[in-house]
C-alpha cells in the first residue's frame, strides 16, 4: 500500500521569504497559457482573426486576476464560509491552498469579458481561443493540490495498487503525521489526469480547425463538466446534498449547469453555422 509523500509545502526559501510548491503550480499554470497561446497563433484561423503576443500577454493579466480574485472567493463562498468568516484574515493566505475551480471559472469569464470590451473583441472568439489553454493549467494547480495532501479521496480497496495512506490535514502540528483511517483514492491525481490532461487532449486537436464560433469554448465546458462529475465519485466532498433517492456532491452540483450550459451552447453554436 501507497503512503502520500508528504513532501514540505515550501519549494525553498529567500531569506524570510518562503516559496511555496502550490504558488508554484500557479506559475506553471500561467507559464503554460503563454506558451500555448503562442502554439495558438501558427494555427492559421487563430491569424486570420488578428491575434497577437500582446493579446496573450494581456489576456494572462486578466485572467491571473479572475484565477486568483474568483477562486479564492469561490472557496470561501461555495465551500466553506463558516470557516473563513470565522477566521477573515485566512481568505488572505492563498498559499496555504483552498482555490474553487467553479469560483476562478466565473472570475475569469468575467476578466475575459472586461478585456473584450476593452479591446473591441468578440466576446465568444475570446473564449474559443483561450478554451484549449485551460485545462493543462488546471492539472497543474491539482498537482499543488496533491503536494499539499488537499483533496482527500474516498476510502479505496486495499488491493487497488495506488491506493494510498492520506494525512490528516487538521492535525499539521503533530510532531509525527496523523494519518486517515483507511487507504484512499489519491483523488487531485484522479483530477489532474481526467478533469486537466484528458480534457486538453481533446480540445487541443478539436481547436486547431476552425470551428462555429463558441464550439471550442462550449466543448471544454461540456467535457469538463462531465470530466469533473465523473471525478467527484472518488473524492470525500466538502459536503452532500440528498435529492430523493439521488446524493450529489457540492463538486457535483456546480458541475451539473456546466454540462446543460456547455451542450446547449454546443447545439447553438452548430445552428447558428447552419
Amino acid at each position: 500500500m501507497l503512503i502520500h509523500p508528504m513532501p514540505d509545502p515550501v519549494a525553498f526559501s529567500i531569506g524570510p521569504v518562503h516559496i511555496h510548491w502550490y504558488g508554484l503550480m500557479y506559475v506553471a499554470a500561467f507559464f503554460q497559457f503563454v506558451l500555448l497561446g503562442r502554439l495558438r497563433l501558427r494555427q492559421p484561423h487563430i491569424a486570420a482573426q488578428g491575434w497577437t503576443r500582446e493579446d496573450i500577454d494581456d489576456l494572462l493579466f486578466y485572467g491571473m486576476l479572475g484565477v486568483v480574485i474568483g477562486g479564492r472567493l469561490g472557496e470561501v463562498f461555495f465551500y466553506r464560509p463558516a470557516f473563513f468568516f470565522a477566521n477573515p484574515l485566512e481568505i488572505l493566505q492563498v498559499w496555504h491552498g483552498g482555490m474553487s475551480y467553479h469560483g476562478g471559472f466565473l472570475g475569469v469569464l468575467i476578466a475575459t469579458a472586461l478585456w473584450a470590451r476593452k479591446r473591441g473583441r468578440n466576446l465568444l472568439d475570446v473564449y474559443d481561443f483561450i478554451a484549449p489553454m485551460v485545462p493543462l493549467g488546471y492539472a497543474a494547480g491539482r498537482l499543488g493540490n496533491f503536494i499539499n495532501a488537499e483533496l482527500p479521496g474516498r476510502l479505496a480497496d486495499p488491493s487497488l495498487p495506488w491506493a494510498m495512506m492520506w494525512p490528516d490535514n487538521r492535525y499539521p502540528l503533530q510532531p509525527l503525521p496523523v494519518m486517515l483511517d483507511g487507504p484512499r483514492h489519491p483523488s487531485p491525481l484522479y483530477q489532474m489526469l481526467i478533469d486537466g490532461v484528458l480534457v486538453f487532449c481533446i480540445v487541443w486537436p478539436f481547436a486547431r480547425k476552425a470551428r462555429p464560433r463558441l464550439a471550442v469554448g462550449a466543448l471544454y465546458v461540456t467535457l469538463y463538466g462531465l470530466a469533473r462529475f465523473t471525478t467527484e465519485y472518488f473524492r470525500v466532498p466538502d459536503y452532500e446534498v440528498q435529492l430523493g433517492a439521488i446524493t450529489i456532491s457540492s463538486g457535483q452540483m456546480l458541475s451539473t449547469p456546466m454540462i446543460i450550459a456547455g451542450l446547449l451552447m454546443l447545439a447553438w453554436s452548430y445552428r447558428q453555422a447552419k
